[in-house]
């Protein structure tokens, strides 16, 4: 398989497969496109990889599958151990999967993934507020339900989507204590940057950076 991505530093929808297929153990290639190049030189490599003109996109044989959690789910065709064994956690761990792949447009417009820039607080508006206390109430119940350390037990797909969300609230210093957090949330972004697999990434998309 081949994992077409976007620039490290900043492609969330590329981490999340990327984390998923490394998790699973599951051999890939991947083609990095840098992107934000003028001219439209990004848009037009891309396109010679994916239909949509976006990535990621991945590719198997004839294949080609150019959405993120479709890519992901693909993945869990191989490796069905990226989604839980039992039934309700697998469904609430899709459910929150598609809520992260379809919602919290303020907090992803205001607050962009932005691994090579500095810890710094940033003040956010009332719409990301709104995002950012549904991200303690949804992440506090699913490890309340489950018990943790992810949030449908072991880790899954849902916390590769919610991993680039980790990395802004530690880049723009959020405190999810005002949103909510009684502290489980805190802990969960904290093992959701020290997975072995973000580790990587990370260092890559610095590497990267030069």
């Amino acid at each position: 398989m081949e994992l077409v991505i976007g620039t490290k530093r900043w492609s969330t929808w590329s981490m999340r497969p990327w984390l998923a297929l490394k998790r699973a153990g599951l051999p890939f290639t991947e083609t990095l496109v840098e992107l934000r190049q003028e001219n439209n030189v990004s848009a037009d490599r891309i396109r010679a990889h994916s239909p949509s003109g976006l990535v990621p996109v991945l590719k198997d044989g004839d294949l080609v599958v150019w959405d993120s959690l479709a890519i992901c789910e693909y993945a869990a065709e191989k490796a069905p151990s990226l989604w839980p064994t039992d039934a309700a956690a697998r469904a609430l761990a899709r459910a929150a999967a598609a809520e992260m792949h379809s919602g919290f447009a303020s907090l992803r417009g205001e607050c962009p993934m932005a691994l090579d820039e500095p810890v710094r607080t940033a003040e956010v508006s009332e719409a990301t507020a709104a995002n950012l206390r549904r991200l303690v109430a949804l992440w506090g119940g699913m490890l309340s339900r489950f018990g943790g350390p992810y949030l449908a037990g072991d880790w899954s797909i849902a916390d590769a989507f919610f991993t680039p969300v980790a990395t802004r609230v530690r880049t723009y210093g959020v405190r999810l204590s005002d949103y909510g957090d009684d502290g489980a949330c805190g802990a969960y972004v904290a093992r959701l940057l020290e997975t072995p697999e973000f580790l990587q990434w990370e260092r890559e998309a610095l590497a990267e950076a030069g």
